[in-house]
């Protein structure tokens, strides 16, 4: 019966290139046209076509992770390039949709993140080993999309322009007073107080993250200017003249979409600016993989732009910018991917090889959801006050038209 459900799953999934599968009683067929890719994967253990039918990312994912769905040369990067480009295309067939429907009816649930919840999930994920981020991120351990403002930038080039792009957005002032919500390894924040003038207060729920970017501003000489609290955004308490989130809002979950933007709201000046940043999807709302949920980042979900809109019109906030970044984040996950194959081995030392199977899996199908599905940046810049920013975007080019200007004479 599985084999058989999960043979039709194939045969309608694959419109382009070629897959060729192995059963796991060792029986062989294949699905697609041909003309294009050609990928060779093999089933080893009997489960797997029913656990696929069911839960096709977590069946697949799981089985990688294994060992039990082993792929020819191990090209996992052309093997998920084939599906997700051919699910994009065609969608899941009919008899699967009554499970997708259970699992969007699951979503709530799944994105429930109290205050205890909440520090459990990022403790699943952000108090992992310090040593295995330095195998692939940035030496600022910036670990969200960068900015290419060219094409030709390095990671850590990219990475300044995004911090930079942002400080412009947030049109920081000598003095100006920033909350940092989510504020990870403090990146962001001691860039804004050494370069920017500002006095950072940054709150983050990682053990792991609060200490090191505490040691990271005592020894950058800023601890008078930018402090780190291990704390949860709903307990903080003043007002601020500027509030930044990057990479945090997909964590918050849709249940609590009315909370986060009341406390922006609570904590933000009358005449203060906050910009949101945050892994969101072109299409409309949907569900977070289960793989993702259970092995990467549980309660975490990336919004349609509706589900964002919807939760800041409802309070007193005037969404005074929307910028889309479309392959930004597919290019920082490549150069990620990069760099953790290349320290492979110092992460298997840290892990063992199911982990490192884990993280590549997760590493690649991101990047791949970003060049091939829906997946996007959103940057919401919002106010209070209708005119609290310049009326035109030309105030973030200022310095390269300068430039340009000045090279010209």
């Amino acid at each position: 019966m599985w084999t058989s459900a999960f043979d039709r799953m194939l045969r309608h999934l694959f419109r382009e290139g070629r897959l060729h599968v192995t059963f796991p009683d060792g029986a062989r067929r294949s699905y697609g046209p041909g003309g294009g890719p050609e990928i060779a994967v093999a089933l080893r253990d009997p489960s797997l076509p029913r656990r696929i039918v069911l839960s096709p990312d977590l069946g697949v994912g799981e089985g990688y992770m294994d060992g039990t769905l082993t792929i020819g040369d191990d090209d996992l990067y052309g093997f998920l390039s084939l599906a997700i480009a051919n699910i994009a295309r065609q969608g899941q067939p009919a008899f699967r949709r009554p499970l997708e429907a259970l699992r969007w009816l699951k979503r709530r649930w799944d994105q429930f993140n109290p205050v205890p919840r909440a520090r459990a999930n990022v403790a699943h994920h952000y108090d992992l080993s310090g040593e295995l981020y330095d195998l692939f991120l940035d030496a600022d351990r910036n670990y969200s999309c960068a900015y290419f403002a060219r094409p030709d930038m390095t990671l850590e080039e990219a990475q300044e322009a995004k911090k930079r792009h942002i400080a412009k957005k947030l049109l920081i002032e000598p003095g100006m007073t920033v909350l940092d919500i989510g504020s990870g390894w403090g990146g962001l924040g001691l860039t804004l107080a050494r370069d920017f003038g500002a006095e950072v207060t940054g709150v983050t729920l990682s053990r792991e993250q609060h200490a090191m970017a505490n040691t990271r501003a005592r020894e950058a000489g800023l601890s008078d200017k930018v402090r780190f609290e291990l704390m949860d955004y709903r307990d903080v308490t003043g007002t601020f003249d500027r509030i930044v989130s990057v990479g945090m809002f997909e964590h918050v979950g849709v249940p609590h979409y009315d909370t986060y933007f009341a406390t922006v709201e609570r904590l933000l000046k009358p005449d203060g600016i906050a910009l949101i940043h945050f892994i969101g999807r072109a299409g409309p709302p949907g569900a977070t993989s289960p793989w993702i949920t259970k092995y990467i980042f549980p309660g975490g979900y990336c919004p349609a732009m509706s589900e964002a809109v919807a939760a800041i019109e409802r309070h007193r906030l005037v969404t005074t910018d929307v910028e889309v970044w479309r392959l930004h984040y597919a290019e920082t996950l490549r150069e990620w991917r990069r760099r953790f194959e290349a320290n492979i081995e110092r992460a298997r030392a840290l892990y063992d090889d199911r982990f490192c199977r884990m993280w590549r899996y997760y590493l690649i199908a991101s990047e791949l959801t970003f060049r091939l599905s829906d997946q996007v940046v959103f940057q919401f810049q919002m106010s209070p006050k209708q005119d609290a920013v310049p009326l035109t975007r030309d105030y973030l080019y200022r310095d390269e038209a300068d430039a340009l200007h000045r090279a010209a004479e």
